[in-house]
């Protein structure tokens, strides 16, 4: 199995979050208004529908596939794969 480790962009924002007394709130909110920026630019029509249907309308991967007529595996990977997207266009924003 493959170890997990930090890289040191990790490590430096570690540090900077403990140097702040561990409020992330401005991190947070940077985020937050960030967010709608990312899913718009990073993601494809189907995951942006997919992850809207998860969590606006707040309806289960095998709800989501019978609706849109695909498997439950595919609603998974594609959810996956979109936080995946999400993570890394969105990590080095703070």
């Amino acid at each position: 199995m493959r170890s997990i480790g930090f890289d040191q962009l990790d490590k430096a924002a570690l540090r900077r979050w403990q140097e702040d007394g561990g409020d992330n709130s401005r991190q947070l909110q940077r985020l937050l208004e960030l967010l709608p920026l990312a899913v718009e630019q990073e993601l494809t029509p189907r995951q942006r529908e997919i992850l809207d249907m998860r969590f606006r309308r707040g309806m289960r991967p095998s709800e989501i596939a019978e609706e849109l007529g695909i498997s439950r595996s595919a609603v998974s990977r594609s959810m996956s794969r979109s936080v995946d997207k999400l993570f890394h266009a969105l990590r080095y924003s703070l």
